[in-house]
């Protein structure tokens, strides 16, 4: 292309763009526009740009400078879902900067999670990570915004969650329940209690949090209590909000043994019409059945599943279930456990009869032993005295063997009539309860880091909580859409022949396994992965050297890979 003057007689010359072009071996030329109308500095702009030079006399390449590059990509991926998903018009119809700074906290969490103040720098026009902050339309955030939409959200609670649990539960639907716990910073919190610390840390206060899903473990409520609080003492209020706010009059809850124990299902559960529950005996009721002979471990010799029924659970089915897998590790593990218990009651014995200053009060030796045997959880496998050698200790070999014929023995207990779920189904539903795990294994240290909490005010507590769901929320549904091209099995929970037999993960998922892409050829990534690949899709800020020409925005092109994964995701740049 090339600029051409042409004389106009007695008029101004016509200045046209023209293209050269080959027809039949001749030179031709055509007129692409007629560019008379266009200032002379304009024009000698395009002389250049089209000799390859800018304005200014510069190479192109070096007529223009980059003066900010943002990560757009991933922000594009976590926003356009947030938007598929109607979280937006979900937590309120009317555009407000308390509803941006929720999604900017939810956003946050999945791709950055960080304390508050490190969030508002995150969003501050001089230090933003990303283009965050521009998407959603924000401008001077602090520190005190954000705490501000965490009071703005939490009276919003119930209203999301039962617009969550409408799209997501529905009569006669199964629904997954659990508890979990997490430490807290600071005392001052009136939720900030010491009670049983599933993170091992016993030195600090903690919180404890139920999270309720569907079967297939999309989260839908969550409930923050104090941190002493037991496990059962938690469903009263889920049977709650299941029946009068989520108006559900049939459901199937699942629970595990700790949750549902005898007095909850007789107190609350069975009183409760159209509510049936899938949950698993205690190891003490387990070892009760074998002692009155209701159940036969000879049920075993030739299959791993049997159905059986037994007065002191009327109207209900007990599925009994062996895993040869698991009965070997806990095997193992229990053997491991009682050789390093001997291994600390050694020392002991030693110091009782050493020659000098031998170790003689009972109220200290019965205070090393216990110190010994407690946190490995094997004072049961041993039978020990003090005498006037000091410290004599055996294996009580009768309660190992005991222990040991039950393992890998399960009995889950359920309402539900055979009608309704055979012993198959019944089984396959309470390993659902897995996805929970799944959650808060996500929520507490491998994505969204809901811990440490340092919030003083429990309404704060219960906020943070509630965006970390909302999050995991949004994240679910991002590795949903993302199956294709993660390594999350996109068929989980296969099982060869037996529900009892372990999952196995399906052929694609080992074949995406060995050779790191899919059935496309495409690469294979895990979730955080992917963020970090589309994060290299920036969002770049560019001013001509020329200073008459404004400063313009360019967002990177994308992959191939970028570009199928954001096609998954049904979001656009």
């Amino acid at each position: 292309m090339y600029i051409a003057t042409v004389p106009n007689r007695n008029s101004p010359p016509a200045i046209l763009l023209r293209e050269s072009f080959r027809e039949g071996g001749k030179v031709r030329n055509r007129t692409l526009a007629n560019l008379s109308h266009w200032p002379p500095e304009k024009l000698e702009a395009l002389r250049q740009v089209l000799k390859g030079h800018w304005a200014t006399g510069l190479p192109l390449p070096q007529a223009f400078e980059i003066t900010r590059s943002l990560p757009h990509g991933h922000v594009a991926a976590v926003c356009g879902t947030l938007r598929r998903l109607g979280l937006d018009v979900l937590l309120a119809k009317q555009a407000s900067r308390e509803r941006q700074c929720v999604l900017a906290l939810i956003a946050s969490r999945v791709l950055e999670p960080g304390s508050k103040l490190a969030t508002a720098r995150a969003l501050a026009a001089e230090t933003r990570h990303t283009t965050l902050a521009e998407v959603l339309g924000l401008e001077g955030v602090d520190e005190d915004d954000l705490y501000g939409a965490l009071d703005w959200l939490l009276p919003r609670q119930a209203a999301i969650e039962s617009a969550l649990a409408e799209r997501h539960l529905g009569e006669g639907t199964l629904v997954l329940y659990d508890v979990t716990s997490t430490y807290f910073e600071g005392p001052t919190c009136p939720l900030a209690r010491f009670g049983h610390s599933r993170d091992e840390r016993k030195s600090n206060p903690q919180i404890v949090f139920g999270v309720l899903s569907n079967g297939e473990g999309c989260p839908v409520a969550v409930e923050v209590f104090a941190g002493n609080t037991g496990d059962p003492k938690t469903l009263a209020p889920q049977l709650r909000k299941l029946r009068e706010r989520f108006g559900l009059e049939r459901l199937v809850l699942v629970g595990d043994r700790g949750m549902l124990t005898e007095k909850r299902i007789e107190e609350e559960l069975r009183p409760l019409q159209g509510l049936e529950w899938i949950t698993a005996l205690r190891t003490q009721q387990v070892q009760a059945l074998v002692a009155d002979g209701s159940l036969q471990l000879s049920l075993f010799d030739e299959r791993d599943l049997a159905e059986i029924q037994h007065p002191d659970y009327p109207g209900e089915r007990l599925i009994v279930c062996r895993n040869p897998l698991l009965a070997e590790e806990r095997a193992r593990k229990r053997q491991e456990l009682i050789a390093s218990a001997e291994k600390r009651l050694d020392p002991i014995v030693a110091a009782c009869r050493r020659k000098r200053r031998p170790l003689k009060s009972t109220e200290r030796i019965s205070f090393l032993v216990g110190k010994a045997l407690g946190p490995l959880k094997v004072a049961k496998y041993f039978r020990w005295e003090v005498t006037a050698e000091g410290l004599r200790y055996e294996r009580d070999l009768p309660r190992i063997e005991l222990d040991a014929r039950l393992d890998g023995v399960y009995v889950l207990r359920t309402s539900l009539a055979r009608e309704q779920a055979n012993r198959e189904q019944t089984v396959l539903a309470y390993k659902r309860l897995a996805a929970v795990e799944r959650a808060f294994r996500s929520l507490k240290s491998v994505d969204l880091h809901i811990r440490p909490i340092h919030h003083r005010l429990a309404d704060r507590v219960r906020a943070h909580v509630l965006i970390c769901l909302l999050a995991y929320y949004v994240e679910w549904h991002l590795r949903q859409a993302l199956a294709p091209v993660l390594f999350d099995d996109e068929r989980p929970g296969l099982r060869s022949g037996s529900p009892v037999a372990p999952a196995q993960r399906s052929l694609s998922a080992q074949q995406k396994a060995r050779t790191k892409r899919n059935p496309e050829g495409l690469p294979v990534q895990t979730f955080q992965d992917w963020l970090k690949d589309l994060a290299t899709i920036t969002k770049n800020n560019v001013q001509p050297k020329t200073k008459t020409l404004p400063a313009f925005q360019m967002i990177t092109r994308p992959t191939a890979t970028q570009q199928r994964a954001l096609e998954l995701l049904g979001v656009s740049l």
